[in-house]
């Protein structure tokens, strides 16, 4: 029964390519994201960056009504979000597929994006492989080594040479440390020990005092944002490493805009490379800052998820602007690729060749901004690609 259901599906999503493009007076996005479990943030953000596009910019375009369909993984399930993709193709019809918070949930999509030639907006997984993966991805978040490589500059530089690696042993931690080391080694650095974590619940005491007795200048950490960089950032106080003199340097995902106020001042100092920060001054960030917040007053702060989500929705509303709000997968990348946005975190590319964004990497440090912890950008990167394309 099982093997004749995903049969009916494949079969159905085969036909796809050959249909003509249907008369339609909306234009449907199916966001794939986790909107419940322990990444249920990730979701949640996204769809306070949509809010804050479509609040400040309408809800229709080219004369088509704009409705946005969320289905939620639940986590970084791939057989559910190739499930909720499939459904939203072949039963919704849908003219874009967007979301996809986790690398697992991205992968699994991609072969489903590229059966139907649907347009698949990718809004944070981070994954330097996903974009070859179908040839209809386009990424407006970031690649973990786009924002890894440059720390591995910046640290040799600042006197940062003996350094410990902690990563989420997934796609994007891997693909983290791979860059990190990589460069920090080409410049002069070493890593001195390399330790990955698990994905879902990792326990980091053990680790922690494996850091602590190795004794570097520095800890290189990647842990998806959230629960996870709340904990850590808890075990590194507790456990002395800051009195120890070891320095914590990191993706922005450690320091996330979202739970930053809640980790308060064990965060002050910490240097992170990103793409985003809520305190980054710009007349756009300034306006999608006031826009999610008239659209979600009780989501809090909003973080480089959310940047990703307003971000993508201008994609998407270019796109239907330029075809006339009629979508065909080919013509809808053609006018993705080398498309400029003026985001709020700074000018961004969709690199023509890669499908993949083009943005500057900047370098920042906590501090306390108006009594409250905030990512306060120093130095930078521009025209950053991923450094493997």
């Amino acid at each position: 029964m099982k093997r004749r259901t995903i049969a009916a599906a494949l079969a159905a999503l085969a036909g796809l390519g050959a249909l003509p493009a249907h008369a339609q007076d909306t234009i449907k996005i199916g966001v794939i994201a986790a909107f419940s479990g322990p990444f249920a943030d990730y979701g949640k953000q996204m769809e306070g960056g949509i809010k804050a596009w479509m609040a400040k910019n309408g809800d229709t375009v080219a004369g088509k009504k704009i409705q946005v369909i969320y289905k939620d993984t639940t986590g970084p399930s791939p057989e559910i979000a190739k499930r909720l993709a499939q459904e939203l193709v072949v039963r919704d019809k849908v003219d874009f597929l967007a979301g996809f918070g986790l690398t697992p949930e991205a992968l699994a999509v991609a072969p489903v994006a590229q059966q139907a030639k649907t347009p698949m907006i990718v809004m944070n997984a981070a994954t330097s492989v996903i974009t070859t993966k179908s040839d209809y991805i386009a990424r407006v978040s970031m690649t973990l080594p786009q924002i890894s490589a440059p720390m591995g500059d910046w640290a040799v530089r600042n006197g940062v040479r003996k350094v410990v690696t902690v990563v989420a042993d997934y796609g994007p931690g891997i693909d983290a440390e791979k860059a990190f080391s990589e460069r920090l080694q080409k410049n002069g650095g070493k890593v001195v020990e390399a330790i990955r974590v698990p994905l879902r619940n990792p326990e980091f005491a053990p680790f922690i005092q494996r850091i602590k007795d190795a004794r570097p200048d520095a800890v290189f950490v990647f842990v998806p944002a959230g629960e996870q960089s709340v904990a850590f950032m808890k075990g590194y106080r507790e456990r002395g490493l800051a009195d120890a003199g070891i320095k914590v340097i990191a993706t922005g995902d450690l320091t996330d805009d979202h739970v930053l106020p809640a980790m308060g001042d064990a965060t002050l100092g910490v240097i992170t490379t990103f793409h985003y920060s809520a305190a980054h001054k710009s007349p756009e960030n300034e306006a999608f800052l006031k826009s999610f917040a008239a659209a979600s007053p009780n989501a809090g702060r909003p973080n480089f998820m959310a940047v990703a989500a307003y971000d993508g929705m201008n994609a998407i509303y270019q796109v239907s602007n330029k075809l006339g709000g009629r979508i065909d997968g080919d013509k809808a990348m053609a006018v993705l690729k080398g498309m400029k946005i003026d985001s709020p975190r700074g000018p961004i590319t969709i690199d023509a060749q890669t499908r993949d964004v083009v943005q500057t990497v900047y370098v920042r440090k906590v501090e306390k901004v108006g009594g409250a912890p905030y990512n306060v950008e120093f130095d930078k990167f521009p025209d950053q690609k991923d450094p493997g394309k």
